[in-house]
């Protein structure tokens, strides 16, 4: 399988060449990821947790998808197909965006949208990229990394403090 190109950008986020993953990563190159939070009717957010295969921060839980944007890719078809691609969920459109992130070393020098959407599940997990997955209460999270910080990737603790303290949560599920 050839190796994923990525478009590696500046600190405007904006595109100044393109290169594979592996080079991006050992040279600690910005370019662009996606993060999606998937919410139950009950307001619980499924989180993954990354596979041993994975080549950073394997075993660790994380957003419900991520994953890095392709060269020529742009944020919202990244979202689309992550979310196809990592729980099998198909999704029209792009789901709402909450935020972006500048590249920093939290994020592994990834810009990062993040969004939002719903669903109810099940999830057809992709074994390659997910050990398995839960629904957890937005507070059960919050809990878990104050209590073990380490259990989560860096990325995402940066995201859920954000997302906690930008008034998100507030929101009822059917407001998603």
């Amino acid at each position: 399988m050839p190796e994923e190109i990525f478009d590696v950008v500046n600190e405007r986020d904006e595109v100044i060449n393109a290169k594979p993953r592996s080079e991006v990563h050992r040279l600690g190159l910005k370019h662009r990821a996606v993060h999606v939070l998937v919410f139950n009717s009950r307001g619980e957010v499924f989180l993954q947790k990354r596979s041993m295969k994975k080549d950073r921060e394997p075993r660790k839980w994380d957003s419900s998808t991520s994953g890095h944007v392709d060269s020529g890719e742009d944020y919202d078809a990244c979202s689309v197909r992550e979310l196809r691609e990592e729980i099998g969920l198909i999704v029209e459109k792009a789901p709402e965006r909450l935020f972006k992130i500048a590249a920093c070393p939290e994020t592994d020098a990834e810009f990062v949208r993040v969004y939002r959407c719903q669903a109810e599940g099940p999830f057809q997990l992709h074994p390659d990229e997910i050990e398995r997955g839960g629904w957890f209460a937005p507070e059960k999270i919050t809990r878990w990394i104050a209590e073990k910080p380490g259990d989560f990737a860096s990325a995402f603790r940066r995201i859920w403090k954000m997302f906690s303290n930008d008034g998100s949560r507030g929101r009822s599920p059917h407001q998603i």
